[in-house]
């Protein structure tokens, strides 16, 4: 482990200390904003004035320097499907950037990040709707990597992850579905943590927030470094911190199911478990059986769902999303009710999983770059059958950041893996996280 601190912590230091204070880095991360201005599209609601005031308010609004809130004078970006006073949230579309007011309240998590002392850098792109997983956008331009401008970001929180690795932020607020906060972080080499499904009754955490399909949806964040995650877990959602868990079993799929992943993928996949397996952990295979009908469940309930948010305005979207949401709407209650039990039916096999494991480790994605520009049709049902078991199950991930790479088609980062913990054990996995 590195004797530097994770950035966040050692930012926190800085401003306690005195050598910094907000307003300097809010400054200094709109700097890196303006270092792509629109090519990258990382941000679709941005004020740099109103968040330097922010920033420069903030010793007031918190005078005890002794007693200030964990993330005082820390960046954040906002996905922009959440309401932040003043702002219209956009959900990624022109339809609605049209037809939603102006927010009167922020939403849930944005209080949150507020009275945890956080500034927002603005609101960032998605893919629209939150409906895909390549942060590809017709009406507002792809998400590009800052890095590397000819890769996509994935989405569809495309903008959160180019917020943090432009440095605009130091962490951002995504969503994730069937992948929207696991698939980014892994194609763009930084950190990532999908809450469990159920962590919050959904009457709060959804306050202010845009759902996709309620089955599935749930928090996200996208930060750099993962000895970060404790910190922020318990800052922004308030999750206790725990020991870090001893010699966990850690369960992987068998070879048959990674028939399809690119060379790099898999390399990062063996690598990973030999850096596990120095931090004690057991490894053992599982089968993926139970597997191979999930994305059809998973689809389907997500479009019938997704369809009765969006009804009446299919034909204001992007032809291959208005696609999903009319074959949506034609799903029946009877059909619906029968996937809804396959659905129970693979929880229970997931929980099952869970008495033999303390973890599951998998790719976040078979590929490792998605290149702007081509094609990416075929990408979605590849990546998705990857990620929609773990969103299925409801479980808490963390995507644990690939090494940069070296290949012919350049340098890149894109084999982050899924380590995933049982539903509601999201202290676990991010004590364990942290510690790798």
């Amino acid at each position: 482990m590195p004797d530097t601190a994770p950035p966040i912590a050692a930012l926190r230091a800085l401003i306690a200390s005195g050598e910094v204070d907000p307003a300097t880095v809010m400054i200094e991360a709109q700097k890196n904003a303006d270092k792509h201005p629109g090519n990258g599209n990382t941000y679709l609601h941005r004020d740099s004035a109103l968040a330097i005031r922010e920033a420069l308010a903030l010793p007031a609004k918190f005078p005890e320097a002794d007693d200030r809130p964990p993330l005082y004078g820390i960046p954040v970006s906002v996905k922009d499907c959440f309401d932040i006073i003043g702002t219209v949230a956009t959900c990624g579309s022109k339809f609605y950037e049209a037809h939603n007011p102006p927010a009167l309240t922020n939403a849930w998590i944005v209080d949150r990040l507020l009275a945890a002392g956080a500034v927002i850098t603005g609101k960032t792109h998605l893919h629209p709707l939150a409906y895909g997983i390549t942060g590809e956008n017709p009406e507002y331009g792809d998400c590009l990597q800052p890095r590397d401008p000819s890769l996509l970001t994935g989405g569809s929180s495309s903008g959160a992850v180019a917020s943090v690795q432009e440095g605009s932020a130091m962490f951002a607020i995504g969503t994730d579905t069937g992948g929207s906060v696991r698939v980014p972080a892994a194609l763009c080499g930084l950190a990532g943590y999908r809450a469990s499904l159920g962590l919050f009754p959904e009457t709060i955490c959804w306050q202010g927030g845009a759902h996709l399909a309620e089955s599935f949806d749930t928090l996200g964040l996208l930060f750099h470094d993962l000895r970060d995650a404790p910190l922020l877990g318990e800052a922004v959602f308030a999750i206790a911190r725990v020991p870090t868990p001893g010699n966990p079993r850690i369960g992987i799929p068998t070879a048959d199911f990674l028939y399809d992943c690119d060379p790099d993928v898999l390399a990062a996949f063996t690598a990973w478990q030999h850096r596990l397996t120095e931090h004690g952990a057991t490894i053992e295979t599982f089968e993926t059986t139970t597997w191979q009908d999930c994305k059809e469940i998973f689809t389907t309930i997500q479009a019938s769902e997704a369809s009765r948010y969006h009804r009446g305005h299919f034909s204001e979207f992007e032809p291959s999303i208005a696609e999903r949401l009319t074959w949506g709407e034609t799903i029946t209650p009877a059909q619906l009710a029968a996937l809804h039990q396959r659905l129970e039916a693979f929880r229970a096999t997931i929980d099952e999983l869970f008495t033999r494991f303390d973890f599951l480790l998998l790719p976040c994605a078979p590929v490792s770059r998605l290149v702007a520009g081509d094609d990416q049709s075929g990408a979605r049902a590849r990546i998705l059958r990857y990620t929609c078991p773990i969103s299925m199950a409801g479980l808490p991930t963390v995507t644990l950041a690939g090494e940069l790479l070296a290949t012919s088609h350049g340098e890149h980062f894109g084999t982050g893996m899924q380590l995933c913990a049982p539903r509601l054990k999201d202290a676990e996995l991010l004590a364990f996280a942290a510690a790798l």
